[in-house]
């Protein structure tokens, strides 16, 4: 069992969901539940729906408890919308159920579902997360909801009495618009074209015999009790599937609690109507990236957890989650601010080896590198990102000279030891690092560059090639900065001065113009470890 601290928010949902489990008196093993539409890309919002009931489920695990964390793939809703870059044709489409749906050009796999559900998969089983999925196409078209289905039509009276109490026009969903005559919460799916632009005109409860037109012009009459082709809609299946799974704990995001919501809406007509209770769980905030607004899966072009795990590794990304409660948002870093989280996660595992930091802390940290099954993949020699992202941009990710540079640098002994964190590194460089920032090694001195330099700056440079016999990372450092200090008659721990900081850096951006030609680049050392010795030599012309 992890320790617990007064800030570790899963222990204290863990304890909740317990004395809920004992109020209840269910005796069976606690669910916990996570509902995922593959519409379009699942993006790293959509990761908090699945990590919060996940570190959950698995604290129980963890405790011995019997736990079972149930994925429901809400892959019978209708296509809603065409997202951007898919071709306008498949506006066809819209309103059938998304496994009715054609995948997107090229992709390997049988309809629109099952193409936005392989990734998030795959990225699961590399967080960690175990947890029984299912499909609600299949239990629609089996059957499995066929008597709930029945009795929420019997119902619909009682049903339809709970939405007028909170019925809004802002509240309305897609699934629910307005018509006039009687309450239906039952949405057939046509079976001339397949889509959902149906209207249940009548209804007998002995027979079960159901009536419906569609705006293709197609109509029939069907056996609700022998019908498998359509849904309750959406703030009626939600409830419905709390009862019949059992649902005990489950999140649901910021746009579930507004007024008149499937939420709120939903706790009412499970007890009333399907004789059960709404899971307790928390209310989870917006997860951002950095330098973009809020994501939607809508629009097409998301971060998706698959991006994030091409460049940091498992623990890390499951770190964010577990660190920060529900109601917290945060933002998950693309751009240069990986280089600080790493630093930030680099430095917590310093303090959970010294056995310092807080509790919460560490039970985030041991949150994020094992679970209930074990301990998750890590980097057997953890050199800094930030570093690993200079080799990789300075090297264009040449396996031969990465390695000189590493074994140089920190003893590294092969690239796998530096593995995975190496390869997320040499991703970022690829993926995100921008064109302008890249840095290239001059191939030859700046001849020009070198003639206009002045007798100080030659002296300067004479110095860093006398130094560099010190090949390390703390050699090189200490050479860089204590140049500008042998010139000003300083001794090596001189402390810094407004006018000792201006001469170093004037100093690094003439060395940054002769390696790379620009003011700036990466960390000094490491450049000079990447370049090599005699490299540098040349470029500076000693």
């Amino acid at each position: 069992m992890v320790e617990r601290g007064d800030g570790d928010w899963v222990s204290r949902f863990a304890d909740e969901v317990i004395s809920e489990a004992e109020r209840r008196g269910t005796g069976h093993p606690i669910v916990c539940a996570s509902g995922l539409s593959p519409s379009g890309p699942i993006h790293l919002g959509n990761l908090r729906e699945i990590m919060t009931p996940h570190l959950v489920a698995d604290e129980l695990r963890r405790r011995g408890v019997p736990c079972d964390h149930l994925l429901s793939w809400d892959d019978y809703d209708r296509f809603r919308r065409v997202p951007a870059g898919i071709d306008p044709s498949w506006a066809e489409h819209i309103g059938k159920p998304l496994t009715a749906v054609p995948a997107p050009p090229g992709s390997p796999h049988p309809n629109w579902a099952e193409h936005f559900k392989a990734p998030m998969i795959e990225a699961m089983a590399a967080l960690g997360v175990r947890c029984r999925m299912i499909s609600q196409t299949e239990q629609y078209t089996s059957g499995a909801y066929r008597e709930r289905i029945l009795l929420a039509m019997r119902e619909r009276a009682a049903i339809d009495a709970v939405l007028s109490r909170h019925r809004t026009k802002q509240a309305e969903q897609p699934e629910e618009p307005e018509r006039p005559g009687e309450y239906f919460p039952y949405r057939p799916y046509c079976e001339l074209c397949g889509r959902d632009l149906t209207t249940v005109t009548a209804y007998d409860d002995e027979t079960t015999e159901l009536a419906y037109t569609c705006e293709c012009g197609f109509g029939e009459t069907v056996r609700l009790a022998e019908h498998d082709q359509g849904k309750l809609v959406w703030k009626v299946d939600w409830p419905m599937r709390w009862a019949y799974e059992g649902v005990l704990f489950e999140p649901s995001g910021v746009d579930h609690h507004s007024p008149g919501s499937a939420w709120t809406v939903g706790g009412q007509i499970v007890g009333e109507v399907f004789g059960g209770e709404r899971p307790i769980g928390p209310m989870y905030a917006f997860v951002g990236i950095t330098g973009m607004a809020k994501m939607s899966s809508s629009k097409g072009d998301v971060p998706t957890p698959s991006d994030a795990l091409e460049i940091m590794e498992a623990p890390v990304l499951r770190w964010l989650y577990a660190r920060r409660k529900p109601a917290q948002s945060f933002k998950i870093a693309f751009d240069q601010e990986i280089h600080r989280l790493y630093d930030e996660w680099d430095a917590l595992g310093r303090k959970v080896a010294a056995g310092q930091g807080q509790p919460a802390e560490l039970a985030a940290y041991e949150r994020a590198v094992t679970t209930a099954d074990g301990p998750l993949p890590a980097t057997p020699h953890p050199v800094p990102y930030r570093t690993l992202a200079s080799i990789a941009d300075v090297t264009t990710g040449d396996a031969e000279q990465t390695l000189r540079i590493l074994r140089d640098l920190d003893g590294v002994a092969g690239l796998d030891a530096a593995a995975p964190r190496l390869d997320r590194a040499q991703r970022w460089v690829e993926l995100h690092l921008p064109a302008d920032q890249r840095t290239r090694v001059r191939e030859e001195p700046d001849e020009s560059l070198l003639d206009s330099l002045g007798p100080d700056e030659r002296e300067s440079l004479r110095l860093l090639a006398d130094g560099l016999d010190d090949w390390s990372l703390d050699g090189l450092t200490t050479l860089v900065y204590g140049v500008p200090k042998l010139q000003a008659g300083l001794p090596a721990d001189a402390a810094a001065t407004p006018e000792l900081k201006a001469a170093q850096r004037a100093f690094f951006a003439l060395l940054y113009r002769l390696l790379v030609g620009r003011d700036t680049g990466p960390r000094l050392p490491t450049l000079l470890l990447a370049v090599g010795a005699d490299r540098v030599r040349k470029l500076v012309g000693a």
